[in-house]
């Protein structure tokens, strides 16, 4: 069980920011499934795959990120689609609505002082640890939190974009998210709200009353619908950074999926990519996964537990 109330508001000049979590695990435990314990003989399976790896890719989802207290969508019981009826936002939604685009931006607003200052977890570091010491040849992760990046990770893709960039549909314009938080505080001197729940990728629950008064930035150049820079559902990525990931798929000699269900095409057609080149899968992931039947190793462990048990060499 889990309670939470997440306050923001104005207040002389400065905004104040509440949290509230009532929650036996703590907050960083708060959407991690449940998961047996680590099976020593698993961890020397891991092991022996990670140490005949030469050109290991490594691809991951919302899973390693949910140790950093970031909900997903699919974990069993403790995912957004397990707790509520709520569905994310639509692409075509979003470019076709004003008011869409009004409550997500609200929401976002709420959500942003604590999306951005969440940190990596041990698995996020041990794969930056894994690509320093020449070992990763290249990551690929589905997640939009900049997790990876904040632990250093250089030699990365992100599929889905990122969170912590903002472009304008008009003009390509692309800005810092944490610029476009000032210009919102700004436009909204009064404005206060109360969130009642966390959903992925720093969106937060508010009521339709909260978010009728929220007032939405523009682009500060010509004026145009902001968005952040990520794939929204009902959206598709790039061909160009397809074409790029897939080039990286066929030159690496095995591939590690780390926290990803793999439901989503866009992450799954690089699976189907390493089965044509037949490299050996391992899949770590709580939870089944799209591709159980085609992995070498399937690991239902926790990400931040399990990988730093690794040794790199």
């Amino acid at each position: 069980r889990m309670n939470f109330r997440w306050t923001l508001r104005a207040a002389k000049d400065r905004w104040l920011v509440k949290i509230s979590w009532q929650s036996s695990r703590g907050s960083s435990g708060l959407f991690v499934p449940p998961s047996p314990p680590l099976d020593p003989e698993k961890v020397k399976e891991l092991q022996r795959f990670i140490t005949l790896s030469k050109r290991l890719l490594v691809m991951t989802g919302a899973g390693i990120s949910t140790e950093s207290g970031i909900p997903d969508y699919r974990s069993e019981k403790v995912g957004l689609y397990a707790r509520t009826d709520r569905k994310p936002i639509q692409h075509g939604d979003f470019l076709r609505s004003a008011p869409i685009r009004q409550r997500y931006w609200a929401r976002n607003f709420v959500g942003w002082p604590w999306f951005s200052s969440l940190q990596p977890n041990p698995a996020h570091w041990a794969l930056s640890n894994w690509e320093r010491l020449g070992k990763l040849y290249w990551l690929v992760t589905q997640n939009v939190d900049a997790l990876h990046t904040k632990a250093g990770s250089q030699r990365l893709t992100e599929l889905h974009g990122c969170m912590h960039r903002v472009l304008c549909l008009d003009c390509g314009e692309q800005v810092p998210r944490g610029a476009l938080q000032e210009r919102f505080e700004a436009l909204n001197p009064t404005w206060g709200a109360e969130a009642q729940g966390l959903a992925p990728d720093g969106d937060v629950f508010l009521t339709e009353e909260q978010v009728q008064s929220f007032q939405v930035a523009s682009c500060a150049r010509c004026g145009g619908p902001l968005k952040p820079d990520v794939v929204f559902f009902g959206d598709t990525v790039n061909p160009d950074k397809v074409d790029f990931v897939r080039r990286r798929v066929k030159e690496a000699d095995s591939l590690l999926v780390v926290g990803s269900s793999l439901q989503v095409y866009s992450g799954y057609r690089f699976i189907l990519t390493a089965r044509e080149k037949k490299l050996p899968i391992a899949i770590l992931n709580i939870g089944p996964t799209r591709s159980d039947d085609v992995a070498c190793l399937k690991l239902d462990s926790r990400c931040g537990e399990l990988l730093p048990l690794i040794d790199p060499h």
